[in-house]
């Protein structure tokens, strides 16, 4: 088994739905984040991969599909690698992005920036990469956030690229990925109290501390 779609875009971008929706479309398992931070053994292999060394087949072995943290940080390696993988580039209004991001990823009870362990280590390269090594400006998250956008629309042909809003449903990923429509409703998961509730799920395995609610549509 290997990569045959590969999600270049960032978190909070609708990245959960649409790991749901490559399952239903029966390319599964999908690769997430939750993924890496459940494998310590895995993690080890993504902080290498911040300093050049790794090894993708390990990674992914037993997945068809990837997306969110660290994938879409390789986007460009993964898609060298896995050469017939198509590449998925999930957006939404950038303002909407970034708020979203500080009342989840980047809020006060998520302490992963902080950690001095390989999640850590991940966390503070993205953020040096993408943001100047904050999670909070404003204006350095949104600019990081397009210049994302448009580094990947430079990078991967437009035939092996779709810019996809989860909004748009079943249509345009289906007919990227050549595949039927199911008959049901386009998944919608990871609204800001759902996350919250996988964090808190999580407690005893991070110490994170217990998240202030607020609302956030799904992701």
């Amino acid at each position: 088994m290997t990569l045959s779609v590969i999600g270049a875009g960032l978190p909070r971008t609708g990245t959960l739905s649409l790991k749901l929706a490559l399952e239903e479309l029966g390319l599964g398992p999908c690769y997430r984040m939750m993924d890496m931070i459940l494998r310590p053994d895995v993690m080890a292999h993504w902080a290498a991969a911040k300093r050049g060394t790794v090894d993708w087949d390990k990674i992914f072995a037993g997945y068809q599909s990837a997306v969110d943290w660290p994938v879409c940080d390789h986007y460009r390696e993964l898609a060298e690698w896995y050469s017939e993988a198509k590449v998925i580039l999930t957006i939404r209004d950038a303002d909407l992005w970034f708020a979203s991001t500080q009342n989840t990823i980047f809020s006060s009870f998520n302490n992963l920036f902080e950690q001095q362990s390989p999640i850590g280590e991940i966390v503070r390269g993205i953020a040096n990469r993408h943001f100047g090594g904050t999670i909070h400006d404003r204006f350095l998250l949104i600019e990081g956030y397009k210049r994302h956008i448009a580094e990947v629309r430079s990078t991967i042909p437009p035939q092996r690229l779709l810019q996809f809003d989860v909004a748009e449903g079943w249509d345009p990923l289906c007919e990227f990925l050549g595949r039927p429509v199911p008959n049901k409703p386009f998944p919608s998961a990871n609204s800001t109290s759902e996350f919250h509730q996988r964090a808190v799920q999580l407690i005893e395995q991070s110490g994170v501390s217990s998240p202030q609610r607020s609302s956030d549509p799904a992701t």
